[in-house]
């Protein structure tokens, strides 16, 4: 979304000399639902001017009138005090001259001749004047855990189709009462068009179900709840965009209990907690870091943990053998209202099973989430579109988004090319995101999950579906990745009459990157990931390009290894291990005195060898992630994981800022492409196991020396091509060690360095990438 002045200046009215003119002003790219057309007439009204605004196909048009003097300086205060979620990114102007004057200026009802350009809202967190209300028992709203106004509330959860008003909501069912219906219809008041609003008297209701889905008779429902968390219950929490399975994070029965339950051994489980004051109680929270967790988007925050507890024992089954935590803070007033009672960190993570979508519909809430929830707390305002909580870091002083969800989706990011038809760009198979184009914006939907998983693919598919209705967009070209196997790849091809744009995986990642940055310029790309579909069919991952959006070239890998098992060495690293070791020491590996060849299953490594040798499901990667993945196997933290790029976090988790010294890496030059010997640092990691190091110490080294490497090939590229610009993504680079180090050594060497804010550089990026290659390509063939 725009900042405040990002519009520049505005276009100047004509010299007028008549008294009254109308002005039409046509605002486009304006959110809806964030208070922008009760905005516009209080401004309006404020300066004596007549007119109307109201909801058009093109954007907000407002009709003012009113002198020459007055007008522009409504234009003026209509670019600087619009609300900060309300932000318009394009303002047309026209002048006519009126059929009548109007001497008051009213909101019009919204307008559906033609397809829409407008763009719906994402959920905003409760804002200060509600919590306000909240806790002030003199007021009617107090303790209604579902009081909202236009600065807040649920948008995009609720919304059904654009227009945003009321009758399109999932708050259609909810008859205002006398009050809310005055202040709905009151220029003046807060809640002036503000379509969830409502009250104790009008509102969702709240009520409590036991753990096999049956009404409880409760007095207080978030009373009930609340004792049970204390008392180390389970319980099953209706948000925004689906459950959530609270407990309390100080109880490690209670977290351990919960992980046996849903079926999710290791993987990290966020936080909430009641403010940013708590939050210091168990975390390091920088400046950055907290103005991340007080937005209004309240992503689910990855914050250093502190060395030793202050306040709060936080269970260490909450994210073992980590370094961070995921703290979120509460964004609906239910959350401050139940963490006022409970008065501790909880435990708040996604209502599901391990790798299905979040359960969002009630009777489906109640069927997956039994045997795992103790008790169910409910509200009977039905859920439009699932959303899961989004994840964002702060690297180098700025935010970056890791699952964009909640809070920021639906929200456009604009292209560097318009597109002139509209487009469907499917994603990728894990972390799944598919995006819409329309013109110069992509439409990008919320994290959705592993395709893997039927429910998954399912929610998916339910999801486009949605998108294409609420956004009215008609996609004629569909861009997807290389790979068959991938059902996004397979749901493209099943559409037919689409033109369709394959997209190489690890090009659509630099695409993303430049997309984020609203840049299209050619790049030195440097896209390491875990794998993704080469032009010549082999697994890539340690890339090194030279791209734009039209196009690129590979001009630098890390050196090709087995993959033994496909996938299978995905969850067991161990096995890249000795694939790292065999390349390396061959059969004299087994007379390494190293823990890892002591605990080897030789039998197991045996028959993989052999069908290594043979070729037999063990295709050529050239993957940094496995190396990632060799690297923690071989210092003892993981063989196996539970979740994906375990090793690798828990890699991060020991490495230090500084290291003393690194390893040293072989570049050689085949068939014109730099190769990465990356033999070479598992050589310097193994003399290091051999002396006893320390594996911290040889993490720190370990991401030094990728920095190091990146800066070095970087240089050699820039040598042959005179290219400054250095663009980093692929889901290695959400480690924030190896980000830091790599952006402090390309700037000395004095690179311009892209990285990834707005969109994951992991693959919930890949649509963004592949929608803005196929709106440049398609530009292209128009202007041909």
């Amino acid at each position: 979304m725009a900042e405040k002045g990002s519009l520049g200046p505005l276009p100047e009215l004509s010299a007028i000399t008549a008294k009254v003119r109308r002005c039409h002003v046509v605002v486009d790219g304006v959110v809806q639902g964030v208070g922008f057309r009760p905005f516009v007439c209080r401004l309006a009204r404020s300066l004596g001017l007549g007119g109307s605004v109201r909801n058009e196909p093109s954007g907000v048009l407002i009709d003012v009138q009113g002198d020459s003097k007055t007008v522009a300086q409504f234009l003026d205060q209509l670019r600087d005090d619009a609300p900060p979620a309300a932000q318009p990114r394009r303002i047309a102007i026209s002048e006519t001259t009126p059929r009548c004057e109007s001497a008051s200026f009213s909101i019009e009802a919204s307008v559906r001749e033609r397809p829409a350009t407008l763009f719906p809202a994402p959920d905003l967190a409760v804002c200060g004047d509600c919590l306000g209300e909240l806790r002030d028992p003199q007021d009617r709203r107090y303790a209604h855990p579902f009081l909202n106004c236009t600065a807040c509330g649920p948008r995009f959860t609720i919304i059904r189709s654009l227009p945003y008003d009321r009758e399109r909501t999932s708050m259609a069912s909810f008859a205002m009462c006398v009050a809310c219906r005055a202040e709905y219809g009151d220029t003046n008041d807060r809640r002036f068009h503000a379509e969830p609003t409502a009250c104790p008297a009008c509102g969702p209701r709240l009520s409590v179900l036991d753990g096999e889905g049956e009404q409880l008779s409760v007095t207080n429902p978030l009373q009930a709840v609340a004792a049970a968390v204390v008392a180390g219950k389970i319980v099953a929490i209706k948000g925004l965009g689906g459950y959530h399975l609270a407990c309390d994070a100080t109880n490690p029965l209670s977290v351990a209990e919960l992980r046996r339950r849903k079926g999710r051994e290791a993987k990290p489980l966020a936080l909430m907690v009641k403010d940013v004051g708590m939050a210091r109680q168990i975390c390091r929270v920088s400046r950055a870091e907290a103005v991340l967790l007080e937005s209004p988007a309240r992503p689910i925050v990855l914050l250093e943990k502190h060395p030793s507890a202050r306040a709060f024992d936080i269970a260490e089954e909450v994210a073992p053998r980590l370094r961070h935590l995921g703290l979120m803070l509460p964004y609906t007033a239910l959350h401050h209202l139940l963490l006022d009672a409970v008065a501790r960190p909880m435990v708040m993570t996604s209502g599901n099973a391990t790798d299905e979508p979040i359960a969002s519909e009630d009777d489906d809430a109640r069927e997956r989430l039994r045997g795992i929830a103790d008790m169910f707390l409910v509200h009977d305002r039905p859920i439009e579109s699932r959303c899961d909580d989004s994840i964002a870091r702060v690297a180098r002083g700025a935010p970056v988004v890791l699952r964009r969800a909640r809070g920021y989706v639906p929200l456009a990011v604009p292209l560097a090319h318009e597109a002139p038809a509209p487009i469907l760009a499917c994603g990728g198979e894990l972390k799944s995101v598919f995006a819409l184009v329309r013109g110069g914006d992509a439409f990008l939907s919320q994290h959705l999950g592993d395709l893997g998983d039927e429910r998954a693919y399912r929610a998916w598919t339910e999801a486009v579906a949605h998108f294409t209705r609420l956004l009215e967009i008609s996609p004629t070209v569909v861009a997807h990745d290389l790979h068959p196997g991938y059902r996004s790849t397979a749901y493209a091809h099943s559409l037919a009459g689409l033109s369709r744009i394959p997209i190489q995986h690890h090009h659509a990642h630099i695409a993303s990157c430049l997309a984020d940055n609203g840049l299209d310029t050619r790049v030195i790309g440097v896209a390491w990931d875990g794998n993704g579909l080469g032009l010549d069919g082999r697994i890539w991952g340690g890339e090194f390009l030279v791209a734009d959006l039209a196009g690129f070239e590979r001009v630098g890998h890390f050196e090709e290894v087995p993959l033994p098992g496909g996938d299978a060495a995905i969850r067991e690293p161990w096995r890249m291990a000795a694939v790292f070791l065999q390349a390396v020491y061959g059969d004299a590996m087994a007379s390494l005195d190293l823990a890892f060849v002591r605990r080897l299953d030789r039998a197991a490594w045996r028959i993989l060898n052999q069908a290594i040798a043979s070729g037999l499901n063990a295709p050529l990667t050239s993957s940094a992630g496995r190396l990632f993945d060799a690297v923690a196997s071989l210092v003892g933290l993981r063989d196996r994981v539970g979740f994906e790029a375990q090793g690798p976090m828990e890699l991060e988790a020991l490495a230090e800022i500084d290291a003393d010294r690194t390893y040293p890496v072989g570049l050689e030059e085949a068939n014109g492409e730099l190769v990465v010997r990356t033999r070479d640092v598992i050589r310097g990691v193994v003399e290091d196991l051999l002396a006893d190091e320390e594996p911290g110490r040889i993490a720190t080294r370990f991401h030094v020396t990728l920095a190091e490497l990146i800066a070095a090939v970087c240089l050699r590229i820039r040598d042959k091509t005179q290219l400054g610009v250095v663009a980093l993504s692929g889901g290695v680079f959400q480690n924030v060690r190896l980000v830091e180090a790599a952006v402090a050594r390309l700037d000395d060497a004095g690179f311009e360095v892209l990285t990834h804010h707005r969109v994951p550089p992991n693959d919930g990026g890949l649509a963004l990438g592949q929608a803005a290659v196929a709106a440049c390509l398609t530009a292209h063939q128009k202007s041909a």
